[in-house]
């Protein structure tokens, strides 16, 4: 059995040159292209660290893509170690997907790869790293490896006045000890769009303007808490995909991977915090001044009494569902301590990746994963090249259409969701904080 650690040691040169023109000719330009190659960040005056980025800045770039219009893009991997870019949120084949356990060629050191696809659905998406980490608090999602991906649809009207991207991001990793001696990692700073608090530009806007925050946690293992002082959120997207009930709320909770979009009527001028409500993570410096026009001096921070949030929120009326019921698939999320001073492994079912399997799925049919949390920590838990329905979250009766990619799973809690088989292929389910994909909570799911 090859370990992924393996895998990413092989080139996959052969699978790569197929994406190329016969010798001879020469390739068509690119729609875009990514350089993968290390960055020194100044996070904040007192902040400077080495890691990886995209295209020289942190966040990378923001690729715009029409729904259904192809792709290509030109992927240049300047470090010393294999590399992969996963399109997070996409219906992708499995070899473009971004996961070399669904089959996709990692890019060599020092080599180019072409990604070629059609992007769907529309809405809200990222690109990131999707490589090991361990101990290494440079590499996989820890680094700078992350940027901001848009599927525009092909028509929509204008429903905002401005709009802003914005990327809650940890840094300068350690290992921190638990209570019950097993190792977590804890963070020195945190920032939005690679900066800390009055390192960067403020959100600059204009009284009466709608905006609309599009906002991505791309930190490798933290839940995140935002708010924005003097204003509420009115929430119209989670993971991309529009909800049936927006809502305003006073704050929004994101778990690693999540994306929420919303908007924000500028109707309380001054220079407000929107920042991470717990202090002692706004202390790190995950906050940006959003700043009115004509008004000067200190960002204002008004503290929310609690902290506030569920999907269920925002659900809709009850759909018709289809006559089949559907294939129900059990998954038991549990712990192994490897002894004082390592970090926990992890399994499904009883084992971890590779071993970790669930009977093959048919095309066409509707699964239902109920996933059951045995362990004390919480987990947003990703299936790639689908999106699922949010149907149960522990009570006693069903929710529906809320679509996502990524659940947040409480510790010893239960939730279920629900997905069509309609994208035949290896399909990677993992949970998305680092240390937990790499210490085995990963599974391909495959198709019969």
């Amino acid at each position: 059995m090859i370990s992924r650690r393996d895998l990413l040691q092989y080139s996959g040169l052969a699978a790569l040159a197929a994406s190329w023109p016969a010798f001879g000719q020469e390739p068509p330009a690119p729609d875009f292209r990514i350089d993968i190659a290390p960055l020194t960040l100044d996070l904040s005056p007192r902040h400077r660290l080495k890691t990886t980025a995209y295209n020289g800045q942190v966040p990378g770039a923001l690729l715009r893509f029409k729904e259904n219009r192809p792709v290509t893009i030109e992927v240049t991997n300047r470090t010393d170690r294999p590399e992969v870019v996963h399109w997070h949120g996409l219906f992708l084949p499995p070899e473009v997907d971004g996961a070399v356990e669904e089959g996709t060629p990692p890019i060599p050191a020092g080599s180019s790869a072409r990604y070629t696809f059609t992007p769907r659905p529309a809405g809200f998406r990222w690109y990131h790293t999707h490589t090991m980490a361990m101990n290494d608090f440079t590499r996989g999602q820890y680094s700078g490896q992350h940027g901001f991906l848009m599927i525009e649809p092909a028509a929509e009207p204008a429903r905002y006045d401005q709009e802003f991207f914005l990327a809650l991001h940890d840094w300068d990793g350690y290992l921190l000890a638990s209570g019950d001696g097993a190792m977590n990692p804890g963070y020195a700073v945190a920032t939005i769009n690679g900066r800390a608090m009055g390192s960067g530009e403020p959100l600059r806007v204009r009284q009466g303007q709608r905006i609309l925050l599009h906002i991505l946690n791309s930190s490798p293992t933290e839940v995140h808490w935002i708010a924005l002082a003097g204003h509420d959120l009115r929430v119209v997207a989670l993971d991309g995909n529009p909800v049936p009930t927006p809502r305003p709320v006073p704050m929004l909770r994101l778990a690693p991977a999540e994306r929420v979009c919303a908007v924000v009527e500028m109707n309380n001028p001054g220079v407000w915090v929107l920042g991470e409500v717990r202090r002692h993570v706004q202390a790190l410096g995950m906050a940006v001044a959003l700043e009115y026009e004509d008004r000067r001096g200190p960002a204002r921070w008004e503290q929310p009494s609690d902290l506030i949030w569920n999907y269920e929120q925002f659900t809709g009326a009850k759909p018709t569902l289809p006559e089949d019921p559907p294939v129900i698939v059990p998954l038991v999320i549990e712990s192994k301590f490897r002894g004082h001073g390592a970090m926990e492994a992890w399994t499904l079912n009883g084992k971890s990746y590779p071993e970790a399997a669930i009977a093959p799925l048919e095309r066409g049919r509707r699964y239902r994963l109920q996933f059951v949390n045995r362990s004390m920590d919480d987990h947003p838990l990703h299936l790639h090249r689908h999106s699922f329905e949010l149907r149960n979250l522990g009570a006693p009766q069903d929710i529906h259409g809320i679509l996502k990619d990524v659940v947040l799973v409480p510790a010893l809690g239960r939730a279920e969701v629900e997905f069509a088989a309609d994208h035949p292929g290896a399909t990677l389910f993992h949970c998305h904080q680092q240390n937990h994909m790499d210490l085995g909570f990963m599974m391909v799911i495959n198709y019969a």
